[in-house]
């Protein structure tokens, strides 16, 4: 009889479970798998976006905080880097660098920071607002390459919106795209149709169209990736060095009177053969983690530090805890912070030996012409791994290896402009 009275208990407890596991898949369905709501092309408001997807739209709302880096290096507030790396202001002499170069803010500040910079002059292009806001693809369609040309202040009273929902979503189906014409045309010239990238593929994508160095083509200001003989710095240095369309140099640094490069943020490059790139951890992976919300899987729209998310960032993967992984990110950028200061101090004093060579009598010309290739060469290494946002984290060995090559360059540079100026004047 007790028997029978377990039995029909168990029975009955089996029963309600698979009622509560029919109702909460059938009943009451969560929210990430009704239907998307498709939107006009064109709506680059991210709030009308947010009546739809009010989950992602409170988590980009997120991006307006600033704060700094949990690591110490980076972060979202508007600080000079000069102020950390004081060699930036010899460095980028003669350049608007030297004048106005702070730590990046949050997505929402595109247009406002773009129309703020004393970069800007009344010759500045329309090809800086490129990947500065979502109407980029609307004024494309329009104008084609010519916005690229045009003066940026005919552009900015147009500029309404950031960088927002639509830079990164199809607004009929929500499926990722790429906006950036000249993100498409790069990885056209690397045998890469973007339009058949898979999903995966586009979480890094949609963050690569931006995040990444370029150069604007001499008369038509075309923006332009150097990725013709690859991503590596060396390569991207050498596609530089055969002057490609005729392209130089950003500009001429006042005291060496070198022809200078100017790196610009090179995050994707720098992932791309790091080690999460090669495992094929995806860009969003990693600073849009995953999140959960009553029941409701989305994917967090706070481009931010991994070290604010590490829960859903990284212990997905690994199992260490989380004060060990911070300790370890804080490690790795710490060596990297103190190699990238003795870089750019070495490279900076390359700038003034060769300024002292220069101004020798009966100076050596040859020998000056070779101090300044290496200069130039130092501080690309050096500049390429500080315009960089993860500070090395990315691809901490590529990193290193680099900013050691910079040191060695720029201290060979000195040399050669101290050999440039002996015996100069003798008679």
């Amino acid at each position: 009889m007790i028997n029978k009275k377990i039995l029909s208990a168990g029975i009955a407890v089996v029963i309600l479970l698979v009622l509560v596991v029919g109702a909460r898949v059938w009943l009451f369905q969560p929210e990430d798998q009704i239907k998307g709501v498709s939107i006009p092309e064109g709506v680059h408001d991210p709030a009308e976006w947010g009546k739809f997807y009010p989950l992602e739209y409170r988590s980009y709302l997120k991006n307006r905080e600033m704060a700094p880096s949990p690591t110490g290096f980076g972060g979202s507030e508007k600080v000079q880097k000069a102020l950390m790396e004081p060699a930036n202001l010899m460095n980028f002499k003669g350049y608007g660098f030297s004048k106005d170069y702070t730590e990046d803010r949050g997505h929402p500040y595109a247009v406002e920071d773009l129309r703020e910079t004393k970069r800007v002059t009344p010759k500045t292009t329309g090809a800086c607002m490129t990947c500065k806001t979502a109407q980029l693809g609307d004024i494309f369609r329009e104008k084609g390459w010519a916005y690229a040309k045009m003066p940026l202040a005919e552009l900015l009273p147009l500029l309404k919106h950031p960088i927002t929902c639509s830079n990164c979503h199809d607004p009929k189906t929500m499926n990722l795209r790429v906006m950036n014409p000249a993100f498409i045309e790069a990885m056209a010239k690397r045998g890469i149709d973007v339009s058949k990238a898979s999903n995966k593929e586009m979480r890094s994508y949609v963050c690569g169209q931006c995040h990444v160095e370029y150069y604007f083509e001499p008369e038509t200001f075309h923006v332009v990736f150097p990725w013709g003989k690859g991503l590596q710095p060396e390569q991207i240095y050498d596609y530089y060095a055969a002057k490609p369309a005729g392209f130089v140099q950003d500009w001429v640094h006042p005291d060496s009177q070198t022809k200078m490069i100017k790196a610009q943020h090179p995050d994707f490059e720098t992932w791309s053969t790091g080690t999460h790139g090669m495992a094929g951890v995806a860009c969003a992976d990693c600073h849009m983690p995953f999140m959960r919300d009553g029941g409701r899987k989305y994917s967090s729209h706070w481009v931010t530090s991994p070290m604010r998310t590490v829960e859903a960032s990284c212990r997905t993967c690994h199992t260490q805890t989380e004060a060990w992984l911070l300790s370890r990110v804080k490690t790795t950028q710490g060596h990297v912070w103190d190699m990238q200061r003795r870089a750019g101090t070495t490279v900076s004093q390359a700038h003034e030996a060769i300024a002292r060579a220069a101004a020798a009598a009966d100076v050596k010309g040859e020998e000056l012409d070779k101090a300044r290739e290496l200069l130039r060469r130092a501080q690309w290494y050096w500049d390429i791994v500080s315009a960089e946002n993860s500070m090395g984290f990315h691809n901490p060995s590529q990193v290193l290896n680099t900013l050691g090559r910079s040191v060695d360059l720029a201290h060979q540079a000195i040399a050669t402009a101290n050999r440039a100026t002996v015996g100069a004047g003798r008679k």
